[in-house]
């Protein structure tokens, strides 16, 4: 992770696009990512869903790799180690959603999910 993170840095260095002010620009261009990825795949059942990002897969790849290029450069230039927040997270996320508790289920509490946070 960290190596890809350095590589996107060095990436943006050399075209001087390693500027923290464009942290709000990167946010929503990490939407409109998401909306071109949930434009695939809208208002359709679960199976059909299935299909299409099978069919598509190549624009499900560039969207995947969009939005690690996007997490990567975010975290350089809010000076966080994508490694370490990763491995926090999933730390955290043992804790808060323990197996044994939450298999098969989701963690939305308003929803009847179990989350111990």
């Amino acid at each position: 992770m960290r190596e890809s993170q350095d590589k996107v840095k060095e990436f943006n260095d050399v075209r001087e696009w390693s500027t923290p002010e464009h942290v709000k620009d990167i946010l929503l261009n990490m939407n409109e990512e998401i909306g071109e990825m949930w434009h695939l795949i809208k208002w359709v059942d679960f199976e059909t869903q299935k299909r299409l990002i099978k069919e598509n897969k190549a624009e499900v790849e560039n969207f995947v790799g969009d939005m690690l290029y996007l997490i990567f450069k975010l975290a350089f230039l809010c000076d966080v180690d994508s490694k370490k927040a990763f491995e926090d997270v999933m730390a955290e996320y043992e804790k808060r959603f323990p197996a044994e508790q939450t298999k098969g289920r989701h963690g939305n509490l308003n929803a009847g999910g179990i989350d111990l946070k």
